[in-house]
């Protein structure tokens, strides 16, 4: 984990010799350039048109950027082709990811979230407007019943099930939800997420649904502070969480987020298509990788160092969670953002101590670099919060960025979104399927004289 200011891949510069630094893109990068498909891109190498270099541990490929626009200037740069048979191409203005960083809105998303709040960075993301000091602010009647509805669920529900609880709840009790213009869009969105905050229950608490008192005061991350910790925030801890909402507002077209797009294709409701985004989410290859990383984390400061615990993943074939990205050659510039913060807090030693172990013990066999989740672990670790802390800020944060690629699909023409599938079933003609004994008795499965199988049933099917 490196935090000096080593040289940039994507960014033009120079090397520590003084020389300028080649630009360099990602054959995504190379292709939207150029207007053709990456297998194109792959072609101009073939033909000797293009030269290509093999990225650490021969992952993919990188460019020279100013090759690659003079090769667009020659050929003429092509409009991307149209999508077909799920080849989805989006137009958006909202996220750009280069080899080494990324952006919201054209600025450097790591400097946005050093120097201003999730609130205010959000607000960057929704409407290109930086408002110094902005608050987000709960409508009472939305915030009521996502409170009651998110603490009648059973007392081991995670936090990530009562969000999505609340956003139904929530939902129905904004009769303006239907509102898709740009404006309605923005006050839902100003609003739902401070009622998810508000929506869960203090930690250490079990869920009560009355009044938590506080909803509107201070940043949204002094809010969610307490819901996270029974521990007193003090200004270091919480100036982490802060960065870290805004730094895991938007990531370009993520899963939870193509799924939050469908879903606004349709012309779905904002609070609908944050529960598509929510639904997503939850996978463990996703919102709730960190998780993993942070019980691994925890093993390691108890053992006293990573090597066994790297060793005993390996052994039950499991990947090292918090390990690597497929979308940067180096460090998660997220990471290295919030490592910089924890390296400021005493208490964070230990957890930095055994995630900086983690990744010296795992390069000896995978050139992989931390990535966020191995960030949120080393936080929530440090600050004795549950392993579930990084879904749920994750899933806060991430709210941001599905609404406002709503709004921009809520602009484009309605049901784009519908590949084809490409059918390997048995080939039609087939004669009518000859009928099953049911079986009767006691214990026996399927249908009996008085019933009929259910879509639930292991033998039955969903629609489609």
């Amino acid at each position: 984990m490196r935090h000096d200011s080593a040289p940039r891949t994507g960014a033009q510069g120079t090397d520590p010799e003084g020389h300028p630094e080649v630009r360099r893109l990602t054959t995504r990068q190379a292709a939207e350039r150029l207007g053709v498909k990456p297998e194109t891109v792959y072609a101009y190498v073939s033909r000797g048109q293009l030269a290509s270099t093999r990225t650490p541990g021969g992952r993919g490929s990188t460019f020279d950027a100013a090759e690659v626009d003079a090769l667009a200037r020659r050929t003429g740069r092509r409009e991307p082709p149209a999508a077909a048979g799920g080849d989805l191409v989006f137009r958006t203005g909202i996220t750009l990811v280069e080899p080494d960083r990324y952006f919201f809105r054209g600025v450097d998303a790591t400097e946005l979230a050093r120097h201003h709040g999730f609130e205010e960075v959000a607000e960057w993301i929704w409407t290109g407007e930086l408002r110094p000091g902005i608050r987000f602010t709960a409508a009472a009647g939305p915030l009521a019943a996502a409170r009651l509805t998110a603490a009648s669920l059973p007392r081991l529900s995670s936090a990530t099930d009562r969000l999505r609880a609340a956003v139904a709840a929530a939902a129905a009790a904004d009769p303006l939800r239907f509102d898709l213009s740009p404006e309605g869009v923005l006050n839902s969105a100003r609003s739902l997420i401070p009622t998810l905050v508000g929506a869960l229950p203090p930690a250490g608490r079990p869920a009560e649904g009355g009044e938590d008192g506080g909803e509107d005061e201070g940043s949204l991350a002094a809010r969610l502070w307490p819901k996270l910790s029974a521990r007193p925030a003090d200004a270091a801890a919480l100036a982490v969480l802060d960065t870290a909402l805004a730094l895991l507002a938007d990531h370009d077209l993520a899963a939870s987020t193509l799924a939050a797009r469908v879903a606004a294709s349709t012309h779905a409701h904002p609070y609908a298509v944050v529960s598509a985004g929510l639904g997503v989410l939850e996978g463990p290859l996703h919102g709730a990788a960190s998780g993993p990383a942070h019980r691994m984390l925890s093993e390691v400061v108890d053992r006293g160092g990573a090597a066994p615990v790297v060793a005993d993943h390996l052994r039950a074939g499991r990947r090292i969670p918090g390990l690597g990205h497929r979308l940067y050659t180096g460090e998660d510039p997220r990471a290295t953002a919030l490592f910089a913060l924890l390296d400021a807090m005493p208490q964070a030693a230990p957890a930095m101590a055994a995630a900086r172990d983690v990744v010296a013990t795992a390069a000896r066999h995978t050139p992989l670099h931390a990535n966020v989740d191995l960030a949120l672990a080393a936080f929530s670790v440090a600050c004795g919060m549950p392993a579930q802390m990084g879904e749920t800020v994750f899933a806060v944060s991430r709210t941001a960025g599905w609404l406002a690629h709503a709004s921009e699909e809520y602009a484009e023409p309605p049901l784009r979104m519908r590949p084809s599938g490409q059918y390997v079933g048995p080939r039609p003609p087939r004669r009518l399927p000859e009928p099953r004994p049911v079986a009767s008795g006691p214990g026996a499965s399927g249908s009996g004289a008085g019933g009929s199988g259910t879509d639930e049933s292991p033998a039955g099917g969903t629609s489609g």
